[in-house]
């Protein structure tokens, strides 16, 4: 039967048609007018989709060049810093910190699990100069309480800066960056944003732009102030990503599109469409018998689903891709081989969602050898969509 290559991984996800379309086309030189017109509306266009006042910054890199960037630029050799981890993500913050000479803290949970906020009380003392922790611990498929970290942070005053790995939290959870009072959110092209690997961007309060002035760890691309100085002028103090830059255009008009033409409304449904597809996931999988991994805190992002006992994931992993070339991902870290990853963030819907789970059905039967309810995790995901369906028509009568 035929197949059709299809993306089920947290990154990169499936691109935006309209975004090909626009790489496709596009020869702009980034020292020109137009160019500049383009990105500055770009970074207006961010600065909706990130629901925020603040300057918004577009590095040509992946993500962990902003998680770098944040470090570097925000705190000198043995400044103590509080990382808060729970998977493979979360670790990448305290290595970077490690890199960058810090004084690390550590609150950490067990993978597919959050940390209790009671613990960060206790460690978020005087003297803490940063916090770093995920929106989403993708390796996992949890999701973290920003908000109630954020009051904790705020509560030590100015003095203390808190920064989010958004990367694939944004466009799959409701933030209220300037009201929580996120010091730095970072996010990534490849994501909820549908277009390739490439771009990082994030938004930055004063309160950290003011930090900056007095830091001294050492940065040079990964300069904020350059950056910031440079945007003022619509461009990048580097040689930009030029065709991504009209990939991320087209996907913010998508966005204000699915907003009628309001990116922050755009936002707000493809957080709900992420959130939908997740919970139908999530119902299709237990239809099978099988176990949720981060059950107590899930993401919309991504569900990570373990593997049946005494099955590798990565023969579950294999068999979507051989039989339906579906890409999931694999677990990561000390996980890998223990849990596989299907994604819902960016450009999913409903029949992406309905197809995975059928796929799962049979990947399920194929690698246990054991029988199989078809139709199962499927009318389990029908029943979740059918309610949310029903309540948001009582809604808007």
């Amino acid at each position: 039967m035929l197949r059709k290559n299809r993306l089920f991984t947290p990154g990169p996800t499936p691109i935006l048609p309209a975004a090909q379309t626009a790489m496709a086309s596009f020869a702009m030189h980034h020292r020109t007018a137009e160019f500049r017109d383009l990105f500055s509306r770009v970074l207006a266009d961010l600065r909706e989709f990130i629901g925020t006042k603040n300057d918004v910054l577009v590095l040509s890199s992946s993500g962990t060049g902003a998680m770098e960037g944040s470090v570097s630029n925000l705190t000198s050799p043995g400044d103590k810093v509080l990382v808060l981890s729970a998977g493979k993500f979360g670790e990448r913050w305290r290595d970077l910190a490690q890199a960058f000479g810090c004084a690390v803290e550590m609150v950490t949970a067990p993978y597919g699990e959050t940390f209790s906020l009671d613990e960060v009380r206790r460690k978020l003392t005087p003297g803490v100069r940063a916090v770093f922790v995920q929106a989403t611990e993708s390796s996992t498929g949890a999701r973290h309480d920003v908000e109630g970290i954020a009051r904790l942070v705020r509560a030590m005053g100015d003095d203390t800066l808190l920064i989010v790995d958004a990367i694939t939290g944004l466009g799959t959870t409701h933030f209220d960056v300037d009201g929580w009072g996120i010091d730095v959110i970072i996010g990534g092209s490849q994501k909820a944003l549908m277009i390739p690997p490439g771009l990082a961007y994030c938004a930055i309060s004063e309160r950290a732009w003011k930090r900056m002035e007095t830091t001294s760890s050492p940065r040079y691309y990964f300069d904020f102030r350059k950056e910031r100085k440079a945007a003022a002028k619509g461009e990048a103090a580097f040689t930009p990503a030029t065709s991504l830059f009209a990939a991320l255009a087209a996907a913010l008009d998508f966005v204000r599109d699915m907003g009628n033409d309001d990116i922050a409304a755009g936002r707000e449904a493809l957080v709900n469409n992420a959130e939908l597809a997740a919970e139908m996931t999530r119902a299709g999988a237990q239809a099978l018998g099988m176990k949720l991994f981060a059950a107590s805190s899930p993401a919309a992002a991504l569900t990570a689903i373990q593997s049946p006992p005494g099955i590798d994931s990565g023969a579950m992993v294999k068999e979507f891709r051989e039989s339906f070339a579906a890409v999931v991902a694999n677990g990561q870290g000390e996980m890998r081989g223990k849990l596989f990853r299907i994604a819902h963030l960016g450009y999913y819907d409903y029949l992406d969602t309905i197809g995975i789970l059928a796929a799962l059905e049979h990947v399920l039967a194929s690698v246990t050898g054991k029988a199989v309810e078809y139709g199962a995790a499927v009318r389990a995901a029908q029943e979740v969509y059918a309610r949310q369906m029903s309540l948001r028509t009582s809604v808007s009568v």
